[in-house]
């Protein structure tokens, strides 16, 4: 039996995620696996590769063949190089660890607490505005009205 290694392709429309798996050969591109050896996400930036480099090595050992690009993710992995006996590559990007939003929010809200109380920094709202304007209008009008009726 022809054994491969290739990417077993999951996720929706236009987000792929895929599965390294060893298979037959002759097996469709999702079905049937024999063993999972990693994961590639290329949709993450940068790419999440995970290999179980012990496994591969095994597979390769026993005569697998990876795919092109399986065997493009092993050479960025440097487990092709370690089978062949080559040096290593450059190291693999790393995304950064996400920070975690409660320690920052704690922390946004103790330089919150520090600061002296103040006037809102947002405007007020437009309907505020226009009563107040009214309201004033009406205070003129009815200041001038009685100033002119003793005139007279």
């Amino acid at each position: 039996m022809a054994v491969k290694i290739k990417l077993k392709r999951l996720g929706k429309i236009r987000s792929p995620h895929y599965r390294i798996v060893i298979a037959d050969s002759r097996t469709r591109r999702d079905g049937r696996a024999i063993e999972e050896i990693g994961l590639y996400h290329p949709v993450q930036n940068p790419s999440r590769i995970e290999v179980d480099t012990e496994r591969v090595q095994y597979w390769l050992g026993v005569g697998a063949q990876p795919t092109e690009p399986v065997m493009a993710i092993l050479k960025v992995t440097g487990d092709w190089q370690k089978f062949k006996g080559l040096p290593a590559p450059a190291p693999m990007l790393v995304a950064e660890p996400k920070v975690d939003k409660r320690a920052l929010f704690e922390a946004a809200a103790k330089d919150a607490g520090n600061e002296p109380k103040g006037e809102a920094i947002t405007p007020k709202a437009k309907k505020a505005e226009k009563a107040e304007k009214k309201a004033d209008d009406a205070v003129e009008a009815a200041a001038e009205a009685p100033a002119e009726t003793t005139e007279a």
